[in-house]
Formats: C-alpha cells, structure tokens, sequence
C-alpha cells in the first residue's frame, strides 16, 4: 500500500509538499523491513516533516510504537498533522467506582474515575427528629416516621440506579457515612440487583456530603490502590512529608529539580500536567556564545519577536537565533527516563495537585539521597 501512496505522491504539485511525502514514506518503508511480524498489539508508526524553527526548517522525524492495549483498526492518513486519537482512547480511565455516603439527614452520590471525584447528587431526607411523647402519640409518629425513612430511602436507590446502571464499566460501589444509617439502608434492597452485587466495602466517616465523600475515598485505599486519583494523592503526599519533615529528601523548582536530574539523584520526578513551558536554546552565529531560557508556551512568538536584532552579549554582534525549543515536562521526563527514576505527571484535579501546582511551580522530586 505504502509503494502506492508512494507512486501517487509524484502528482502533488508542490515541490516542497511532495518532497516531505516521498520523505516520510520512505522513512516508513525502512522502519516496516525491520519488523518480521507485527507486535502483539499491533504497530503505530508516526512519520512527517516536522518545523524545527519556523518555515523552511523542517525535518523528517519518525516515531514506532506498540500500543498499550491490542489494535482493532487499520489507519492510514496523509495529513497535516498527526491523527492520535484512537491512542488517546486507550490511555482514558475506564474503570468507575461509585461512592455514597448515608445518614439520616442527608445522602450524597459520587463517582471516582481515575483522577477525577464527581460529586453528582445531594439528596437531604426531610425527616422530623425523634419524638418524646409517650403512650399511642408516639406509637402513630413511629410508624410515620418509618414509613418516611422507607420513602427516603427509596428516593436514594433510585437515584443510585439512575446514576449508576448507564455506567458499563462501575467497578464496585462504597458505601459511607455516620452511624448505622447506611447498613439499614443497604439491608432494605432498594436498589437494583445488579448493584447490590458490586457493593464493596462499608466505611465508617464523620460525615457525609463532599467531606464525607472524600473521607470514604481515603479511608478506601486498599480497595482504590488501583484508581490513578488515589496514587496521585499518595505520591504528592509522600513528597509533602520529605517537605514538611525537612529531611533534604525532596527539592522543587524547575532548576533545582534539573540540576538533581544530572547528578542522578532523583528518585520519583513529580511534573504537574497544567505546565506549559519550554526550554528555548539560543546560539550566536558569530561566536560560540550558547544559552537557554525557559519560556511558557502562549509567549514563543512575542519571544522570538523580541529576539529580532538582539545583540550577543558575548561578541555584541546582533545575530542570536533559535536552534531548539523543547516542551520542560519532556526534557525532565527524558533524563529522569535516562537515570532511571520514576516519571509521575500529576493532575489538578486533586487538592494534592493543586498544591504542587500553586504552592511548588508544578515541579518537583523525591530524592535517593540528600544532594
């Protein structure tokens, strides 16, 4: 198919444009002669013209991979830019928990999905309080009373089948909550069959609502050891206890944390996905005067404006060009991946994450050792 693509691709009329096809294309054929079968997931290969500074600097890059997870379609594109979303499909947190928390005033229903807990519906019971008189008085608001807890508790299985039985991939259901509240409820089988069977664990909290909610999530974490919000949380709050505790076992910083890269003492590299900055490498034609400067993302063209007859400050001579932009987060992943420490990249969807966002730059390291 590719020979094809590649006697077709002598019709584009632009030089330029059929040059980086016939480029990229024989770039794959190479790449294919080396492979005797497909992997086990199948192969995806990314090949293309890619601009290194501006218009006219483009070079052929090439990139081979096997998915995480085996490939169900065949994809061929010659196009502007790279088509990855069945890959981005792949990597999507699918496993859902449910979360409800139960006492006699109020029930909240939650799901966790990977990073993100969803508070979804607040239900308050509108039950009067417990009633002194004596004699038949009593007996008659007992039994109202009972009948308005059944009701209530009604309304919450149904909203717990309404939220949770669309959901294909519900891993199991925690229930939480103060008191007993939430085992009467779950011994009344008001809801579905098919959840009853995926309830996992009874947490005891001191509340419900949010805080309840967040409470029953870490008090879980045998059960939810699994789910990418909870190994978040765990991996910044290890990095706040070197922090707190002052044992020179954590540094942050972009410099700091490169500087622990080299010397190759970083145990786990924690990187905030809201980053968006890049390392900007600057070189003097005139002279061997190099340098580098980080520079956020939205910023690149004003600073390559600005970079317009800007003198050396080595030789004076205004001659100072770009000869490299790489993306922060994937220059610090690649020498944590070069000297063997982990790569978290830490979202903002949990309080952890937004504290190494805000309070650290959204960088940051557990050490090996004291550097």
């Amino acid at each position: 198919m590719l020979r094809q693509e590649y006697g077709t691709a002598s019709n584009i009329k632009s030089k330029s444009t059929k040059k980086n096809v016939v480029d990229a294309i024989e770039k794959v054929l190479q790449r294919l002669r080396l492979f005797k079968a497909p992997p086990e997931n199948g192969l995806v290969i990314f090949c293309g013209a890619i601009p290194q500074n501006g218009v006219g600097s483009e070079k052929i890059e090439t990139y081979v991979l096997e998915p995480p997870e085996p490939i169900s379609l065949y994809y061929y594109r010659c196009d502007q830019r790279f088509h990855i979303e069945p890959l981005e499909e792949m990597l999507k947190e699918r496993d859902t928990y449910g979360i409800v928390t139960v006492d006699g005033n109020e029930a909240t229903i939650a799901t966790l999905r990977g990073r993100s807990l969803e508070i979804i519906k607040n239900i308050t019971s509108g039950l009067p309080g417990k009633h002194d008189a004596g004699g038949q008085s009593q007996r008659r608001f007992e039994r109202n009373r009972e009948q308005e807890v059944h009701a209530y508790y009604k309304r919450i299985g149904g909203y717990i089948n309404d939220i949770f039985l669309p959901i294909p991939d519900l891993k199991g259901i925690i229930f939480g909550g103060p008191g007993p509240t939430k085992e009467d409820f779950q011994k009344g089988e008001y809801t579905h069959y098919t959840l009853r069977d995926k309830a996992l664990a009874t947490v005891d909290t001191s509340y419900t609502g949010e805080y309840g909610v967040k409470e029953t999530v870490s008090k879980s974490q045998e059960i939810l050891k699994e789910v990418q919000y909870f190994k978040e949380k765990k991996v910044v709050q290890g990095f706040l206890y070197e922090v707190g505790h002052d044992t020179g076992l954590a540094t942050y910083g972009e410099d700091e944390v490169r500087n622990a890269l080299t010397r190759g003492g970083v145990r786990s590299l924690l990187l905030s996905e809201d980053f968006n900055e890049s390392r900007i490498s600057l070189k003097c034609k005139n002279c061997d005067y190099a340098n580098q400067e980080t520079v956020k993302n939205k910023s690149i063209q004003d600073f390559k404006k600005k970079l317009t007859g800007k003198q050396c400050p080595k030789c004076s001579y205004p001659n100072l060009k770009i000869s490299g932009v790489q993306d922060v987060i994937e220059e610090l992943a690649e020498l944590a991946l070069q000297t063997g420490a982990n790569v978290e990249v830490i979202s903002t969807k949990t309080e952890e994450g937004v504290e190494l966002r805000s309070s650290f730059g959204g960088i940051a390291a557990i050490l090996r050792y004291r550097l």
